[in-house]
């Protein structure tokens, strides 16, 4: 069984807090503050390898975590930075990045997110990107101290690693794809072309995944060619797993076509080689139309020669395709017994490299030459801010930039609060609450922590609460042994 799906749960490494220490040493009365800052978090990066070929790993492993950052000493000390983390996928590999699910208590149930952060195509070995950014060092005092203000006591928590849950989807990369109904030699003709080894009998969807193999013309000279599970009708929809069989083509350059000759003589009236051929192009059609799937150049190979019926039924069957595709060129050949295989995979080497000069160059240097997304901190809309009231007296203020506020102050000490509550009377968000109608006593939810609300219309000073574990739905508890012996 192929593994190409699965969905890992990623966490970068938290910023180390800053230090509010001050200089105290023999003969320096005014040695004023020394706090260091914290170090960065590790951020976690996906990075394409040859060296595998499959997404089985991340079905025995799902969680990944990236080490912290170092907390900030005096003297000027700052925090070592976290250890990057370097996540290796098979070359080939698409992944969708999102942010985690929340529970929402008023419903009791599990919110997925619709909104995907990013996008990422990993199609070159030793390719990287960044999936989730590590959290911002905390600042030390040294940072806040003023001519009005030399003892600062001020410094900052680390600023949180980013959470994210990716969904990888394997697409393999071959130059050649084989396609086709089930059952009309296509594994066959892979093992006749290459070293491959796939499983053949004589049932349909005898090949449930991908296989690959390598076509040597010459010495210098080969391509890699997949063997694409069987399609049918409706593939384009899913039947018979077609959505998981037709994405395995999309990076194909030149597709060859295998339909059986002696299908005609078979006894089934529903199938006949050229409804067989129209059937699988409609489904290349209908599948993701801006890919242009049915477009791709294609060879027609009618296998089965060895049967007198499918050597009979060939010149006609050629005869309607020319038809249909005057510039189609159609092959007859027995993949049983090797005959016309070589010539096949010769014309397919010649068109692939006609095909691969078509493809335009990027210039060396240009714009987009081997780029790829990454996503960091800053790309985050920091402007402006949206504030819900969920209960009666609890608003949720909705911010990237204010969030991350409340989450690197250190509440243990009123400076840090005070200059908290300038930051946030500057962004606008005080006035914006009491015309939202907040009074005294209510509380104000920023991200994880929950405050409350003063007379004087700014955020409680005092140590907020914080929902931990909000995580755990269902928490364990061990049972009493009371308990345990009724279960008894």
């Amino acid at each position: 069984m192929m593994y190409d799906h699965a969905k890992i749960y990623v966490k970068a490494g938290n910023g180390g807090r800053g230090s509010a220490s001050f200089r105290r040493e023999k003969f320096a009365p005014m040695g004023g503050p020394d706090g260091g800052d914290g170090g960065r978090g590790g951020s976690i990066y996906l990075r394409a390898t040859d060296n595998l070929n499959t997404l089985l790993p991340f079905h025995y492993k799902q969680h990944f975590k990236a080490v912290n950052g170092g907390q900030g000493l005096g003297n000027k000390m700052h925090g070592a930075a976290g250890d990057d983390l370097y996540i290796d996928v098979p070359v080939g590999t698409f992944v969708r990045v999102t942010t985690p699910e929340t529970f929402d208590p008023e419903t009791s149930r599990i919110v997925i997110p619709t909104e995907k952060v990013m996008e990422a195509d990993l199609i070159s070995p030793g390719q990287t990107v960044m999936v989730a950014a590590g959290g911002k060092g905390g600042l030390g005092n040294t940072h806040f101290a003023t001519a009005t203000h030399q003892a600062p006591r001020i410094s900052e928590l680390g600023g949180p690693g980013q959470e994210r849950v990716l969904y990888l989807e394997l697409k393999l990369i071959a130059d050649v794809g084989l396609i086709g109904y089930p059952n009309v030699g296509k594994s066959t003709l892979l093992a006749a072309a290459t070293a491959a080894r796939p499983k053949i009998a004589d049932y349909p969807f005898t090949t449930l995944s991908p296989m690959l193999g390598v076509v040597e013309i010459d010495a210098d000279n080969s391509f890699v060619l997949a063997d694409i599970p069987g399609l049918i009708e409706g593939a384009s929809e899913g039947v018979g797993l077609g959505l998981e069989f037709l994405r395995h083509i999309e990076r194909t350059h030149l597709l060859i076509h295998v339909i059986d000759g002696a299908i005609g003589s078979s006894g089934l009236p529903e199938r006949d080689p050229i409804s067989d051929y129209r059937h699988i192009n409609h489904e290349l059609e209908l599948y993701q139309p801006e890919l242009g799937l049915v477009e791709r150049p294609q060879l027609v190979a009618v296998n089965k020669m060895d049967i007198p019926e499918a050597r009979a039924a060939y010149p006609e069957i050629k005869a309607t395709l020319q038809v249909e595709k005057p510039d189609i060129e159609v092959f007859p050949i027995a993949a049983a017994t090797g005959e016309g295989v070589r010539e096949l995979m010769f014309a397919a080497y010649r068109h692939l490299q006609q095909v691969k000069r078509e493809i335009p160059k990027v210039e060396s240097g240009a714009e987009g030459d081997g780029e790829v997304k990454l996503f960091r901190a800053e790309d985050i809309n920091t402007e402006g801010f949206s504030i819900e009231r969920e209960r009666k007296n609890l608003y949720r203020v909705r911010s990237a930039k204010i969030e991350r506020l409340v989450a690197m102050t250190n509440f243990t000490h009123r400076d840090n609060i005070e200059r908290l509550n300038k930051r946030l009377t500057k962004e606008g968000l005080y006035r914006a609450l009491v015309e939202a109608g907040i009074k005294e006593g209510d509380q104000v939810a920023i991200g994880d922590a929950t405050l409350g609300w003063t007379a004087q219309n700014e955020i409680d000073w005092r140590p907020p609460t914080v929902q931990r574990g909000r995580k755990k739905l269902n928490p364990t508890r061990r049972k009493t042994k009371k308990q345990r012996t009724a279960a008894y």
